[in-house]
């Protein structure tokens, strides 16, 4: 019990920003919700099973118009395909994590993903429990905003036009966060040209896959250039 104590102590401040973000972000969320005739319930059991902001704000359009099973499925791949290859990148950290893998994988989002990949555990903290308390709180983070807002929703009155752009400028922020914390801006270089391009070539509507492919695509490329020149300058110095 006290493993887990001291991993949760060391993975709570990094997650606090993400309380910030999702305390806005699942407020958001929660008066879209109830600005559509969906309770408070059923916006804690939405955020609760799916945890997925992006998908969840377009699913509010699923939910107030003729279901069509097909549209939702490749609506929801298109918005979420990014998911794909943070679980790829992810192989290696989650390999030995026991029974606390499923949880891992299904918690798995934007600004975990982005904690997991750039902190690292105190010395003496068991990483497998770190990561799963980062998880853990911002799971918990996004279903307390969503509840929030839906409870906001039932007593106040909103203008909800354009409260849906939150989930953008939450991308931005990120993007911001990432570039000023990391040294090498390659990769966020190649992501922005990538889905430019892509963009041009393929529309609004559908540059989204595309642009993940040739994202991964180019970074492997890319990646692999790396260690062969590194590989040659050790063979050199050796």
């Amino acid at each position: 019990m006290q493993e887990k104590f001291e991993a949760l102590k060391a993975a709570f401040p990094h997650t606090i920003p993400v309380f910030a973000g999702f305390t806005f972000l699942g407020a958001a969320y929660g008066i879209l919700m109830n600005s559509k005739g969906y309770g408070v319930g059923w916006t804690a059991l939405f955020s609760f099973m799916v945890l997925a902001g992006s998908a969840q704000y377009v699913a509010i359009s699923f939910l107030t118009s003729i279901f069509n099973p097909v549209h939702a499925l490749l609506m929801t791949l298109m918005v979420n395909a990014r998911h794909l290859f943070y679980g790829i990148s992810m192989l290696d950290r989650y390999k030995n994590t026991g029974r606390l893998k499923p949880y891992l994988i299904f918690g798995l989002n934007d600004e975990t993903f982005s904690l997991i990949c750039s902190v690292e555990p105190p010395g003496g903290i068991d990483r497998n429990w770190f990561m799963f308390f980062i998880t853990l709180l911002n799971h918990g983070y996004w279903v307390f905003g969503s509840v929030l807002g839906g409870l906001l929703g039932s007593v106040i009155s909103f203008n909800v036009e354009g409260l849906d752009f939150v989930l953008t400028a939450l991308f931005v922020v990120t993007f911001v966060d990432q570039w000023k914390t990391q040294k090498n801006h390659k990769p966020a270089v190649i992501g922005v040209l990538c889905s430019v391009i892509c963009l041009i070539i393929f529309g609004q509507g559908n540059f989204i896959i595309p642009s993940m492919i040739t994202i991964i695509t180019v970074l492997t490329i890319f990646r692999k250039g790396y260690a062969d020149r590194k590989e040659l300058a050790e063979e050199k110095i050796q």
